[in-house]
């Protein structure tokens, strides 16, 4: 069987990162904003 992963989009991880950032939003919401970030493609080193 072939193995499926499924990736977060950009517009979707931007808004979870705002979401960890905010103070505003419960820990629940940040729990799921994590979890949508750690199934990104890692970025660019700089």
């Amino acid at each position: 069987m072939a193995k499926k992963s499924k990736q977060t989009s950009k517009a979707v991880a931007s808004k979870a990162s705002k979401i960890l950032n905010d103070n505003r939003y419960s820990s629940n919401s940040k729990s799921v904003a994590g979890s949508a970030l750690s199934q990104t493609r890692p970025g660019r080193k700089k």
